[in-house]
């Protein structure tokens, strides 16, 4: 499984916003810079983050985004999902075993089991990520935030 862009920037997206979580809207010009992504390609990301309830925007001088929920309450699955869609090694995964429009084999695959384990770990591992790790881990690996 490979992640795109999406992906990733949307996830360094959100912890500079969570570096900066109770100071108020943090302006794009400023995520961008920071975290080396393009304006106009953040200004998309953070679009699809602000209709999944993530961020809200403030317009204005003083305007920007911020979360709307702390650190410790948005995991690093939740971002990914919303940004990549679901979390599946394989398409036969995104279907049930009957009826499965990926593969005609999916009820009788046997490597469907091992592909839902991957899937499954991957999640659990995702899951178990919160943006307030992010902070902590960086600040623990450099004395401060990364910013």
């Amino acid at each position: 499984m490979k992640l795109s862009t999406k992906g990733r920037y949307g996830v360094s997206a959100m912890y500079d916003l969570a570096v900066h979580y109770g100071q108020g809207p943090i302006s794009l010009k400023n995520v961008a810079q920071r975290q080396e992504i393009s304006e106009h390609y953040l200004e998309q990301l953070m679009g699809t983050l602000r209709k999944a309830g993530f961020v809200k925007s403030v317009r204005g001088a003083q305007g920007g985004y911020s979360l709307t929920k702390t650190p410790e309450e948005i995991s690093v699955g939740d971002i990914i999902r919303v940004m990549e869609g679901p979390i599946a090694p394989v398409d036969c995964l995104l279907s049930g075993k009957e009826d499965n429009k990926y593969c005609t084999k999916a009820c009788t695959c046997v490597t469907r089991g091992v592909w839902a384990k991957v899937g499954d770990s991957i999640t659990q591992v995702l899951d178990s990520i919160t943006l307030q790790d992010l902070c902590n881990q960086v600040e623990n690996e450099a004395g401060k935030p990364q910013l």
